[in-house]
């Protein structure tokens, strides 16, 4: 419905509701004007690009909170997008109009993001943190523009920081043994079971003693959620990161030893953490307090890593090392595919240059040989 009528004051009020049913309405002194904005409007629903005129109201964070909430992302995604908008996001938009924000702030946003900001003692951001930050934006502007809120998406066209390919390097054997001996008592299991094991840092938290098969001749641990983070609530379990992170992995005996001892030191229940601090579960940023300094001390770098996916990193390249397959691999660590696997390990497959040149040489070499065979043996030889 839309319509332009003349008021008793002598004002034109020219009105229409949206596709949601609310209506609009605007006054003027001429009817001549009303009707001019009326047929804009009309032009621009039939065009596409209606947008709603009470969109310079909403502030960004207002629109945002929303919109985090009503994604069906899992606990842990859920907590790192909370925690990505309310350190980085909102500091600099939270309190701006949704749609005042322009592609070019978006730009020195994240400039200032990639470089810190040594006024408010910000430090730079890696560059795939950026990315993964104005990932976000793009997201909850996309959506505004889907809602008729904004015309266009500020986010479109941002120069992004370049994300350098880091080749991974393992620690060593020895570099691990370190690192067990620099730990309190209650953590030197932790390091043989992730060592040992390949499992992520929040499914090592997660793990409880009913989710171990420690007797028989095959004994494994069966990894079907994880210590979620939760800023409001603390810890809690949730799911794996992926489907493919359900499952379960072969326990070898040095890991079935170091658990039993520490199950029987610190009496730990059936349906008991194995690892906590204080008696309560593990919290991320309290451990790497810990750990760190540990990892450092042991001779863990930047290229090898100082947090928990090192050891991670580790179980990998022994299983690579012993001829495991690509599948073998990605199955171990609960990779979504294999494609991710070789994308993230496939520089440290041994000898993988030798083994293309002896593919080829085994083909074409052999070609040759009959070739040459063949013509030592025509007539001219004889």
């Amino acid at each position: 419905m839309a319509n332009v009528q003349k008021r008793p004051d002598g004002r034109w009020r020219a009105r229409y509701r949206d596709a949601a049913g609310k209506e609009h309405s605007r006054h003027f002194r001429r009817k001549v004007d009303a009707q001019r904005w009326l047929d804009e409007v009309t032009a621009s629903i039939v065009t596409g690009q209606y947008v709603d005129p009470n969109a310079d109201r909403i502030l960004f964070r207002d629109y945002a909170e929303p919109w985090r909430a009503a994604q069906a992302h899992r606990p842990a995604s859920q907590a790192h997008v909370e925690g990505m908008l309310r350190r980085h996001a909102y500091p600099f938009f939270g309190e701006r109009q949704i749609a005042s924000i322009l592609p070019s702030e978006i730009q020195a946003w994240v400039t200032r993001l990639s470089t810190g900001d040594a006024a408010t003692k910000r430090k730079p951001l890696a560059p795939a943190t950026v990315g993964v930050v104005h990932g976000i934006l793009f997201q909850i502007f996309r959506a505004a523009v889907r809602d008729r809120k904004l015309m266009a998406n500020p986010c479109e066209g941002t120069r992004l920081p370049r994300v350098e390919k880091r080749r991974l390097t393992p620690v060593s054997t020895a570099q691990v043994e370190k690192l067990r001996e620099a730990l309190p008592a209650h953590l030197k299991a932790l390091v043989v079971l992730t060592a040992g094991t390949g499992l992520r840092q929040g499914e090592v938290f997660g793990l409880t003693r009913d989710r171990l098969r420690l007797l028989g001749r095959n004994p494994v641990v069966v990894v079907d959620r994880q210590l979620v983070q939760r800023r409001v609530t603390g810890p809690a379990f949730g799911p794996p990161k992926t489907k493919a992170s359900y499952r379960t992995v072969p326990l070898p005996k040095i890991v079935v030893q170091a658990l039993n001892n520490h199950i029987a030191q610190y009496d730990i229940a059936e349906d008991g953490l194995l690892f906590t601090m204080f008696g309560k579960p593990i919290v991320r940023s309290t451990f790497g307090h810990i750990f760190r300094p540990a990892a450092q001390a042991a001779g863990f770098t930047a290229e090898t890593g100082t947090g928990m996916h090192a050891l991670r990193h580790y179980y990998a390249s022994l299983l690579i090392r012993y001829g495991e397959s690509v599948k073998t691999v990605q199955v171990r660590l609960g990779h979504a595919s294999a494609a991710e696997t070789l994308d993230t390990y496939s520089h440290i497959w041994p000898d993988a240059e030798d083994r293309t040149r002896d593919a080829i040489d085994e083909v074409l070499g052999k070609a040759e040989e009959s070739r040459h065979r063949d013509h030592l043996g025509g007539p001219e030889h004889l």
